[in-house]
């Protein structure tokens, strides 16, 4: 059965960069309208001139939940109407749990996890009412810790416990909740991984020209979207972690272990 699409309206958040961008993108170019939020104005309102007729920019922070209900007014205000929230907003850190901040990991958290669930509780009503997505753009390291990435990792770890107990929670509504996990993505969110203090590392441990781009990521997460995939877990090495972890967790500390502490090398 084909899905009429034209005329629906999406909301994604982290929509000034990378992923966010490239599905703000995807989906414009398969005929939805698209409320981009992000807190970079200057890139927002670049990516809204490609299509300003089909693309509202909202300035927010996604960590005031305040800051979230207004921009749902906005939506409706201007579309009349919402069929998906994409929660993709969210930072990352490199640092080990004895040498961080306790400041970094509750920012990490603050954006990753409340940040995902400020937009889909403020959206929900309308989700429902459209028997609509909600997709959380989670990570492999929600799967498996990552070393030196104890906050990122525990706040996907708690997006993906929030999605799996609200889908269960809408059994039968008709709403498809997607969560959605790149694995290494190319983006900039290496670059501005939060280090010890938290500042902006402003370098990259991967080589990032190897890595999948976003415009592949954003093919697909639609494609998991319209298909109603409720995990979508991408890469072969994204998918042999969460497969490896799950048979021999033991084994993978060991594997874990030696491909992050490269890092240290560096």
């Amino acid at each position: 059965m084909s899905i009429q699409i034209q005329g629906r309206v999406a909301w994604v958040t982290g929509a000034s960069s990378g992923i966010g961008e490239a599905l703000t993108r995807k989906l414009v170019a398969e005929g939805w309208n698209v409320a981009a939020l992000a807190r970079s104005e200057a890139p927002l309102h670049t990516l809204a001139g490609a299509a300003p007729d089909r693309i509202l920019p909202l300035v927010a922070d996604v960590r005031d939940y305040a800051a979230c209900e207004r921009a749902y007014a906005q939506i409706l205000e201007r579309f009349g109407r919402l069929d998906a929230v994409i929660a993709n907003a969210g930072i990352s850190h490199r640092a080990t749990v004895e040498e961080v901040d306790l400041s970094v990991l509750r920012e990490v958290m603050e954006v990753n996890f409340w940040g995902a669930v400020h937009v889909i509780k403020t959206a929900l009503p309308e989700i429902k009412r459209q028997r609509g997505w909600i997709v959380g753009i989670s990570s492999i390291a929600g799967f498996r810790g990552l070393p030196a990435r104890s906050g990122y990792s525990a706040s996907k770890f708690a997006l993906n416990g929030f999605l799996e107990a609200l889908r269960t929670e809408l059994y039968g509504t008709g709403v498809k909740v997607l969560i959605a996990a790149p694995g290494f993505t190319r983006s900039a969110i290496r670059m501005r991984a939060l280090d010890a203090h938290g500042r902006p590392h402003g370098e990259t441990p991967l080589p990032e020209e190897k890595l999948m781009t976003a415009e592949e990521v954003a093919q697909h997460i639609y494609h998991a979207m319209l298909t109603g995939k409720k995990y979508l877990l991408l890469t072969t090495q994204g998918k042999l972690t969460v497969w490896l972890h799950r048979l021999a967790p033991i084994f993978m500390d060991r594997i874990v272990y030696a491909y992050f502490s490269r890092e240290r090398l560096h």
